[in-house]
């Protein structure tokens, strides 16, 4: 099957799965007990019946339910996700003002766990019984098993109070001037949330990048490079890597929706100013169109990100070029 037409398949997948994802959000939301208007009235120390009723009038959330949802979608479908109740700003400014930080912090801490998780599994897998390979399953146990705001206040401890390397909060110091050295004040506010969140990740990618370089070392091709006289570096970057690699690449385009969830609790130990912090304030303000509009780009981003990963997939691996 031709790429074109592969890739018009896979969006007009993604497209309907975005459209399901944006019922059940609504719906879910609509389901959940309150909304802003309760906790206007709880503001303002309580409100008359008159006065809830005219609220709910003016945000329009007097009408059926059905006729919100239909209201929803076809203004996201012209682009807009309506007007933020708590902030008093159309949420599609709000989103595109906090979106860099967070695709900035999601995807370096994506590349990150990619890059070590694959060379630590590859180093494991040279010597399977070696004390090394012992050390990436402990790391990985660690790793997968420690909560990710954990880590990151174990790292705020360690490396901004105790050991004052890095700052303990934000995302650049608002006192620098000039292109460069904003940029190398944004990689240093960077590196804990990055180490945070990409840990948990590091784990799975160099437990599973092990597994698979242990199978394909014990494959038949990789018996014949080694007899035909190439080097142990050759045999491992030419021939095992690259077969050892799509499982990998499947799953961090599957686990990218776990990257967007964790940089909310990341963003919040380390007030990273992305969609996490926004999110967590509109919940408790329960502002409905900013989660909605927050969820609807985190179901972006995962869909267009396992779109990507399967176009990546077939780069990569000549045996699923041909499947549909």
């Amino acid at each position: 099957m031709g790429f074109l037409v592969v890739l018009a398949q896979r969006t007009l997948y993604g497209l309907l799965l975005l459209l399901a994802v944006l019922v059940l959000n609504f719906t879910m939301i609509n389901l959940a007990p309150g909304d802003v208007v309760d906790t206007i009235a709880a503001d303002m120390g309580g409100a008359s019946a008159e006065l809830v009723a005219q609220i709910r009038a003016e945000y329009g959330l007097d009408q059926p339910v059905i006729v919100q949802l239909g209201n929803y979608i076809w203004r996201v479908f012209q682009f807009d996700l309506g007007q933020s109740y708590f902030y008093n700003r159309p949420v599609t400014e709000m989103i595109f003002e906090r979106l860099p930080a967070t695709l900035l912090l999601v995807f370096s801490a994506q590349i990150f766990a990619l890059v070590v998780g694959i060379l630590l599994g590859v180093f494991a897998a040279q010597r399977p019984n070696g004390i090394l390979s012992h050390i990436v399953t402990l790391f990985a146990l660690f790793g997968y098993a420690a909560p990710v705001f954990w880590t990151g206040i174990l790292l705020l401890i360690a490396f901004s109070l105790k050991v004052p390397l890095f700052p303990v909060a934000g995302m650049r110091d608002v006192t620098v001037e000039g292109f460069f050295p904003q940029v190398l004040s944004v990689a240093h506010h960077l590196v804990l949330p990055m180490l945070t969140l990409g840990s948990i990740f590091i784990a799975l990618y160099s437990r599973l990048c092990r597994a698979s370089m242990l199978e394909v070392l014990g494959s038949d091709y990789v018996r014949t490079a080694k007899a035909k006289g190439l080097s142990p570096r050759d045999v491992t970057m030419k021939h095992a890597l690259k077969n050892a690699l799509p499982p990998v690449v499947t799953l961090a385009g599957l686990q990218f929706s776990a990257v967007i969830s964790g940089a909310v609790l990341v963003e919040t130990v380390f007030s990273w100013p992305g969609l996490g912090q926004l999110a967590l304030t509109s919940i408790l303000a329960r502002d409905t169109p900013t989660i909605l509009g927050i969820l609807f780009f985190s179901a972006l981003v995962v869909i267009v990100g396992n779109l990507l990963t399967d176009l990546v997939l077939r780069l990569i691996d000549p045996r699923v070029r041909g499947k549909a």
